[in-house]
């Protein structure tokens, strides 16, 4: 069973959300909607269940978080690049 307390968390979860679909059919009755929802339910529950058998991924321990420059770049540096796709420019061609 789960060995972490997000692992457990879940499980209780999925059996509340269980049990609060098992009221939704009591009131709507099995229709297509109810069974989504419980067929969602299941699945959910079952990769909660293929979880407990996984150990958690381990960070590399030289992961460093990297900051990038969010300034846009110098426009000149596109001043007489052509847009590919829209047949670029032909300044003073007369096309």
């Amino acid at each position: 069973m789960a060995v972490t307390s997000e692992l457990s968390t879940l499980h209780r979860t999925v059996e509340e959300l269980r049990r609060c679909v098992g009221s939704l059919r009591s009131r709507y009755g099995d229709i297509p909607a109810v069974r989504r929802i419980a067929g969602d339910v299941d699945r959910i529950d079952l990769d909660a269940a293929d979880l407990d058998h996984v150990s958690p991924a381990q960070t590399p321990p030289d992961t460093q978080l990297q900051i990038l420059d969010d300034t846009p770049p110098d426009p000149a540096l596109w001043a007489d690049a052509d847009d590919e796709g829209i047949g670029g420019y032909h300044h003073g061609t007369g096309r």
